[in-house]
């Protein structure tokens, strides 16, 4: 009996495929044939790993929330290594990825869900190529904005997802409007102005970097269920599939964005950092793939909540960035809204 279950997983910066992206299966089957035949040898496929949620939620926690002050600590001018190019650093991100699951899928199970599809190339062209390019944008986007903003505006900022999607889906018809997505929409919406009115070292730059960034992650989520509906993909196959087409996209934008540079400045970081990094991002997507296994959507739901909050309280203890009561109030707002949305299934 095989059962895959959809979580949100939300990953960040970073850079990299969320939880959100796998759609929920219900249906539980299964086939016994039973045949008189010869004996044969015992198989030798590997046994799939699980890992319970007790451990695994933590782990995907403290991957979270590292990935994006690492990122940050990265990009820092003043309490950092000073290295602001977001282009090369997600570049770079990708590459390691793309690297990494193609050894994982030669020496593991983890991306076996590669072979359950059939990836023509006209499908890639359809639908992976212009996904790609919309997380590129969303990538390099909201990279930019860590140059001006604080970690904890960003992730206050990040709450407007789910609005962004349900105005999407209601522009191009694929949901219809009703009471209660429109009371989602309001709470949310509410939260995030409260929560950019109060900001103390408000940046119209890399604000606007942000809200684009939201506004390509929303587009691409939205056409994952539109060109790959029923289509079976965790954050790793789809990192599998989706870095390699990023990581080209991105390295033709090096020399627009950032010139030689950030080459000039690659010994403000140095080896170790680079690798460690790029690391850490790869583990937030293993971590994904079991942490889709285990829970109910609530318990998932709330250890979000959970991480957001910690990488907000992490953000003002390592950066200092100060946070005013009534961004507080805004986001908790914006956080009941966003608990009603996902617990509702966004219906």
């Amino acid at each position: 009996m095989s059962q895959n279950k959809d979580v949100e997983a939300s990953i960040p910066l970073t850079s990299m495929p969320r939880a959100s992206d796998v759609e929920r299966d219900l249906t539980h089957g299964e086939h016994v044939e039973v045949k008189i035949s010869e004996p044969r040898a015992p198989s030798n496929q590997a046994k799939k790993i699980t890992i319970p949620a007790i451990i695994i939620i933590p782990i995907w926690m403290a991957c979270s929330i590292s990935v994006i002050l690492y990122n940050k600590y990265i990009f820092d001018r003043f309490d950092g290594l000073n290295f602001p190019y977001p282009v090369f650093l997600t570049t770079w991100h990708l590459i390691f990825s793309a690297i990494s699951t193609r050894i994982l899928q030669r020496t593991t199970t983890l991306v076996d869900g590669a072979k359950d599809i059939d990836m023509t190339r006209d499908r890639w062209v359809r639908s992976i190529l212009p996904i790609g390019a919309l997380f590129s944008g969303s990538l390099i986007l909201s990279n930019y904005a860590y140059l001006s903003l604080s970690v904890s505006f960003i992730q206050m900022l990040k709450a407007f997802v789910p609005v962004a999607i349900l105005l999407i889906s209601f522009a191009f018809k694929i949901q219809e409007p009703n009471k209660r997505l429109m009371a989602i929409v309001l709470m949310i919406s509410t939260g995030c102005a409260l929560a950019a009115y109060g900001e103390v070292h408000f940046e119209m730059f890399g604000f606007i970097c942000q809200c684009a960034a939201i506004a390509f992650e929303a587009s691409r989520l939205v056409m994952i269920q539109i060109l790959l509906h029923g289509m079976k993909m965790d954050p790793i196959v789809s990192l599998h599939y989706y870095a390699p087409v990023c990581a080209v996209i991105n390295a033709v934008l090096i020399p627009f964005f950032e010139g030689l540079e950030p080459f000039y400045a690659l010994h403000r970081v140095g080896l170790l950092v680079l690798f460690t990094n790029a690391g850490v991002a790869f583990a937030l997507n293993v971590a994904a793939v079991f942490l889709i296994s285990v829970g109910s959507g609530l318990i998932l739901t709330l250890a979000g909540v959970l991480k957001d909050i910690l990488l907000i309280t992490g953000s003002v203890i390592a950066f200092g960035s100060p946070i005013a009561a009534i961004q507080v109030f805004g986001y908790s707002i914006s956080l009941g809204g966003l608990i009603i949305f996902k617990t509702t299934g966004g219906k």
